[in-house]
């Protein structure tokens, strides 16, 4: 997709992509997204405009649909009235007023990339997930086997503090687990 200029059969190096990106939005007068970005607009205007999910899936190159609709896609304004206006009309027959119709030219939305969910090994992930709520989560390998557990809270400070008890609390049970095992 991005051929080196340089070197037949090479891509360009990820580096001058970014650059060419940041050069690109900058010109255009836009705000600064990671390439990466690029992607979850992808998937959620591909969702938007009725692509089903295991197609989107296997364009994206995910092996279950599911990382495709819990990391890639997000809800739009767009989405929401589309499915207001057919409830509406699948319980009251109720035809779509024009307000609630879904606009062909898409509404600039107020979207803020998601930090990523990865990061240094033991300090767990944290996700927003709406306005007000933030869900953190540590999922450590026990003994061949992967224990998750999940806090939530109202504000990404809140979630940041709770998941760093949870995870103290785990990490404790986890050597336990571990010593049972030895013993056991």
């Amino acid at each position: 997709m991005f051929p080196s200029p340089r070197k037949e059969d090479s891509p360009r190096d990820p580096a001058a992509v970014r650059k060419k990106l940041s050069t690109i939005l900058e010109r255009a007068g836009c705000k600064h997204v990671r390439f990466h970005d690029l992607r979850h607009t992808f998937a959620t205007n591909a969702l938007e405009h009725g692509m089903d999910v295991k197609t989107l899936s296997a364009i994206i190159g995910h092996v279950s649909s599911a990382t495709t609709l819990n990391v890639y896609a997000h809800v739009t304004d767009g989405m929401r009235q589309s499915a207001a206006a057919k409830i509406d009309f699948a319980i009251a027959k109720a035809e779509p007023r024009p307000d609630t119709m879904v606009r062909e030219k898409p509404v600039r939305t107020s979207f803020q990339a998601v930090k990523g969910k990865y990061r240094k090994p033991g300090t767990g992930c944290i996700s927003r997930i709406r306005d007000q709520l933030w869900e953190g989560r540590y999922s450590p390998k026990v003994n061949g086997k992967r224990m998750t557990r999940n806090v939530y809270a109202h504000s990404e400070e809140e979630c940041e503090e709770k998941l760093a008890r949870l995870i103290t609390e785990m990490k404790e049970e986890t050597a336990l687990l571990r010593a049972q095992a030895k013993t056991g």
